[in-house]
């Protein structure tokens, strides 16, 4: 059985023991400190007193960036297929004039 590793990682305030598979815990770590700086930032920068509103905004902020990456993706593979498409038309055109 993989070896496990036992973590402490604080959230707003707040220390959260996890049990993980070693190679997370980089991943992990980044994730905590993103939130936090998040947070402080949310903090900072509007009359946000309620942890759980800040925590909600970061979470939303992480969300919407996962999500506009997905539809940036399909529309890049959207321009990659035309592109594709116009220079299979291309190559075809230049194949059938002998």
């Amino acid at each position: 059985m993989a070896e496990r590793l036992k973590i402490k990682l604080s959230i707003a305030d707040r220390v959260y023991p996890l049990t993980i598979d070693p190679s997370q815990e980089e991943g992990l770590r980044k994730a905590a400190k993103n939130i936090e700086q998040l947070a402080k930032k949310f903090e900072q920068n509007y009359a946000v007193r309620d942890k759980q509103d800040v925590l909600a905004m970061c979470a939303l902020q992480f969300a919407s960036k996962i999500e506009q990456k997905g539809i940036d993706k399909v529309e890049d593979n959207i321009e990659l297929t035309e592109r594709l498409r116009s220079l299979d038309q291309l190559i075809n055109s230049k194949l059938s004039i002998k």
